[in-house]
């Protein structure tokens, strides 16, 4: 079974998808991490070419850990950029649909479950306002919230407008909206949903 998740930049993707893979047993797939590694790997080198694997929380570039190198703003920054290059999509939407065709998945970014993954079984669009994304955004970066919220209204508009694969939710996708909610709550939520979908776990009948 797969279960995508999608949603804008600080709407709690990463969280609730590792959150919930832990959760339901499944493997969890960071898309965004492959597209962080693509920038961080820089502009000479063949995407299609990269190594990216994952090994539990740790993100492998060519071999080598890069957790924690492709969690800077800069890189953050980088891999949304690259992310509208058609042919950077295009490699690393193959290496993803390699990766979902075999196993239960929860894997999560912005194009999961209308590109990716559009036969998932369970469609989950994350958001929350853009007051609760930039401050959620600003505390993990260590920035200005104010700040964060002009970058995070620039990166919206890249992402819904890029030609490749824009940020939209599945005609087919659950919307949840996660402000003012934990990360309990939210795992819960989209728990009972997949128990909906007939994958249900222990304390979720």
């Amino acid at each position: 079974m797969v279960v995508a998740i999608d949603g804008p930049a600080g709407a709690g993707k990463s969280t609730v998808a590792r959150a919930l893979a832990a959760a339901l047993g499944y493997t969890y797939l960071d898309s965004g991490a492959m597209y962080r590694s693509v920038a961080l790997a820089g502009p000479t080198v063949n995407p299609a070419s990269l190594d990216i694997a994952f090994d539990g929380d740790r993100v492998l570039l060519d071999g080598r850990d890069v957790t924690e190198r492709i969690r800077t703003a800069e890189i953050s920054e980088g891999a949304s950029r690259v992310a509208a290059h058609p042919s950077v999509r295009e490699a690393m939407v193959a290496k993803q649909r390699e990766l979902l065709a075999d196993g239960d998945w929860v894997a999560e970014g912005r194009d999961i479950g209308t590109v990716v993954a559009p036969d998932a079984e369970l469609k989950v669009f994350l958001t929350a306002t853009p007051e609760e994304r930039a401050r959620r955004r600003a505390a993990e970066l260590g920035a200005d919230v104010q700040a964060v919220l002009a970058e995070q209204a620039i990166r919206d508009e890249r992402d819904s407008t890029r030609a490749a694969s824009p940020l939209r939710a599945a005609d087919d996708a659950v919307e949840v909206d996660t402000t003012g909610k934990s990360v309990d709550e939210v795992v819960d939520e989209i728990a009972r949903l997949a128990a909906s979908r007939g994958r249900a776990l222990p304390d979720h009948p």
